[in-house]
Parts: C-alpha cells; structure tokens; sequence
C-alpha cells in the first residue's frame, strides 16, 4: 500500500494541505479545463430535479462544477476530512449544499437513492478501490450514473516512482475492471490533462450506468475480503508506521509541486501547445523559493 493511502494517513496529510489546495494543487493538477472536460460526460438532464452526491469532495473545486449544472440544494458532498469540507463550506455557490463526513468505502447514505455519483481526485487515497466503486454502485438509482475521475499511472520513471511512493495512481486498465466488476454497463470515458502535461493519458474520467437496484454483484465478496485484511489497531508499532508513512508520504507528495511548476515553466520548450494558465502568487511564491535554494546550493558549491 502507498504510503498516503491509508485512511488515517490521508486525513492528517490533508490537515495541512487544505490550508493551500485550492492555491496550489488545484491549479497545477485539477484545472478548471480539466473539470468541465470531465463534467461534460455526464448526463445531466432533468437537472433540476436530479440529486448528485460528490464523493470525496475535498475543498468544493468539483462541487462548483457541479452546482453549474445541477440546484446546489440537490447535491450533497461526502469527504472523511472536516479541514477540507471547512473550506467549502465557505464558498458562496455551495452555500446550499448538504455536507457530510464520511468515507468513500461505507457511504453514509441508504441504497438506491441518488440519481448521479461524481467522485474526483479521491480514488488514489482509498485503500480498496473496488470497494469504493461498488459503493458508488449501490448509492444510486437503477438507471442512475456514476462518473469517476482519477490519474493514471505516469509513464516517466521518475515521476512513476514518486507517484506510486505517494498514493495510488492505477494503471488504465484497472479502472476499467472497477467499474466492470462492480456491475456498472454502457462504461465511456475520456482523457483529461493540465495544459502543462504533455502526455494525453494524464487522468481518466469514467461514467458508467447501473443497471438494476440494490448492491454490487460481488459487493459480499469484496466488503469480506477488506474486513479481513484491514486492522486499524493502533499499537505502539502501528503508531510508528504511521508517523512515518506520514512523514515520508507528505515528502513524496510535495515533490509534485516543484516538478509541475517546472513542467510548467518549460512547457513551451517542450513543444506543448495550447491555452496556458498564468501563475498566481503562490505558485510564483514558491519557485521564488525553488530559485533561492538552488542558487544558495551553487554558491555554497563554489566556496
């Protein structure tokens, strides 16, 4: 298991990083193009009378995706981590929103009973995906969608290995199974990717149909085999493992940042073309920063 996907792991890591998602991570990794490209898949008709639940909602970013498409008063927004829901709780168009904590694997609400399931950038931290998919299969209606949007695995070794270090980031083919074995039919999907990223299979939106009411086809069967492998006894060894699953993984997952704003930087030289998003303080904030280390390193080298 990667070192941030584990639930107790992901919930202090984004403790933290909620002070700045929406500053720096959004931007980088989950644009606005990006949103809408994934939204647009979705069937959104009769909007004013569908009920959407956003799963893994985070600081809101997708929800305003959402509630451009759907009444806010319709759409209800379930994340394990209350420092990320404060923050969009304070955004004005999600005012009418109905929040919920709550985790992504035991969706807090009954069978059968909304009409959409939207799930963004939450499906790297689950530490059983298939279980996460079939939950999103039981919450909603028969004849209701489900519209995952995730990474790929990265195809540059380096950046291969520091994802695959940080959290889950599954190769294409396994989104194809989650959806298939959860019961899901009619699957499309389409790629989606920052303006800095030159490879097209950067991420993956999914929608999928369920086709009848009640639980996934193997939902026993895998919510048997998660109880069975999971242990949330906190021993001392445990607590160990846990400070340094943190400590390493936030390490991990910070080196992201630097390598975008990089990516970013030369994605002209790179032959990237296409609209590009400008640099907002603090994303100049902390190349600045970049910049004063590695010209204190040369000088430091030279001495």
């Amino acid at each position: 298991m990667r070192f941030m996907q584990h639930k107790q792991e992901a919930y202090w890591f984004y403790r933290y990083l909620s002070i700045f998602y929406d500053k720096l991570v959004n931007p980088l990794f989950w644009t606005e193009h990006m949103r809408e490209k994934a939204l647009d898949r979705g069937d959104w008709t009769d909007s004013e009378h569908l009920q959407v639940i956003d799963v893994g909602s985070g600081t809101g970013f997708t929800t305003e995706g959402i509630v451009d498409r759907v009444p806010a008063k319709n759409v209800t927004c379930v994340d394990q981590s209350p420092h990320q829901m404060k923050h969009a709780k304070a955004k004005s168009a999600l005012q009418d929103c109905t929040f919920k904590v709550g985790d992504a694997e035991n969706i807090p609400y009954p069978t059968d009973h909304f009409d959409r399931y939207v799930s963004a950038g939450s499906i790297e931290y689950w530490p059983n995906p298939q279980q996460g998919l079939n939950e999103a299969y039981r919450v909603i209606k028969p004849g209701g969608k489900a519209l995952m949007i995730g990474p790929i695995e990265p195809q540059n070794p380096i950046s291969k290995f520091i994802a695959n270090a940080w959290m889950l980031f599954p190769p294409e083919e396994d989104y194809h199974r989650y959806f298939k074995d959860a019961g899901f039919i009619d699957t499309e999907w389409v790629y989606v990717r920052p303006h800095w990223q030159k490879n097209e299979r950067y991420g993956i939106a999914l929608i999928g149909t369920k086709p009848a009411a009640g639980t996934s086809p193997n939902a026993e069967a895998v919510a048997q085999q998660s109880q069975h492998s999971s242990d949330n006894t906190m021993s001392i060894g445990r607590r160990i493992l846990f400070f340094f699953r943190l400590l390493v993984g936030s390490v991990f997952g910070f080196l992201f940042i630097p390598m975008a704003l990089i990516a970013h930087l030369v994605a002209p030289l790179r032959g990237i073309e296409g609209p590009k998003q400008p640099l907002n303080s603090w994303q100049i904030g902390v190349l600045s920063g970049i910049a004063i280390l590695v010209i204190g390193l040369v000088v430091w080298l030279a001495r």
